[in-house]
């Protein structure tokens, strides 16, 4: 990993900005502004980390010859956790006596499926991976590379793994959107993070949250609202 980073701590802000969230009172929680606010507030952390640092494209993992691994690495592993969630979201969940037919009325569901499928899924994917995994795993990964004397702890930096995964599962759009599901995001952004860790490569995590989604996306809507 590059070490002569500089701006890296950026990173801790859409992390204290997401344990904020949960200290307000709920009726600014349900203010659809607050609940973007850490997203927005990490996208603003990435602009000013990258007008601060040369490379930011090999940092993030988005060197053109990534691609081809990338993609083969993210089918792979976005198919495996797609049909792993969908069999968890529609047949385990309800088994457990949840509902899972407000699902019908999220967002997502209202958008028209073929633009939903691909394209919106594919740019969700791509500008969620920059924020989470490519800049807040990245540069949090980076600053526990300090702490650590040996390579291996510095490579797959466990704290910033958890940390990440906690944040992005427990973001508030998506707490809000998911309810109970947004435990579902807890190991992929496990799984998503120790790929990107693994490879340093961003295409990969981008392909596998964009193919994951759509397998989940098209099972559950097939489901709720044929």
């Amino acid at each position: 990993m590059q070490r002569d980073e500089r701006g890296a701590a950026l990173a801790l802000l859409p992390v204290a900005a997401t344990l904020d969230y949960y200290a307000l009172p709920e009726w600014l929680q349900s203010q659809p502004l607050v609940q973007f606010a850490p997203q927005l507030i990490g996208y603003l952390g990435f602009v000013l980390w990258a007008s601060h640092n040369r490379s930011v494209m090999t940092r993030v993992g988005l060197q053109a010859s990534h691609w081809p691994v990338g993609a083969k690495l993210g089918t792979v592993t976005g198919l495996f956790l797609g049909c792993l969630n969908s069999f968890v979201i529609l047949y385990l969940t309800p088994s457990l006596g949840l509902d899972i037919t407000f699902l019908k009325e999220t967002p997502h569901a209202r958008v028209p499926l073929l633009i939903m499928v691909p394209w919106f899924i594919t740019g969700i994917a791509l500008l969620v991976e920059i924020n989470f995994r490519g800049f807040l795993l990245g540069r949090l990964a980076a600053l526990e590379a300090t702490m650590w004397p040996g390579d291996f702890l510095r490579r797959f930096a466990p704290l910033a793994l958890l940390t990440s995964a906690l944040v992005f599962a427990f973001d508030p759009f998506m707490v809000a959107t998911f309810r109970d599901l947004h435990w579902i995001a807890v190991w992929d952004g496990l799984a998503w993070g120790l790929l990107w860790l693994l490879t340093r490569n961003l295409y990969a995590t981008i392909v596998a949250h964009a193919i994951e989604v759509i397998v989940v996306y098209s099972a559950v809507r097939s489901l709720l609202m044929s």
